[in-house]
């Protein structure tokens, strides 16, 4: 989901490390949580709602 993801203050995930491998930046919206490969910014976002977004962490965690 790219559209809508302009002007979106995106940062790096806490738990990236220096090297730059495997990297994720995100993006908090009113409606979503915007998610997108730091590396490769110009491929498609996607977006979980807010209220979809601990689980989905927890689920992509592992934990």
């Amino acid at each position: 989901m790219s559209s809508g993801t302009t002007g979106l203050a995106w940062f790096k995930s806490s738990y990236s490390g220096t090297q730059g491998d495997d990297c994720v930046e995100i993006a908090i919206a009113e409606q979503a949580v915007h998610i997108r490969d730091s590396k490769d910014t110009t491929r498609a976002a996607f977006a979980v709602g807010r209220e979809e977004w601990a689980p989905f962490v927890r689920f992509v965690s592992g934990s």
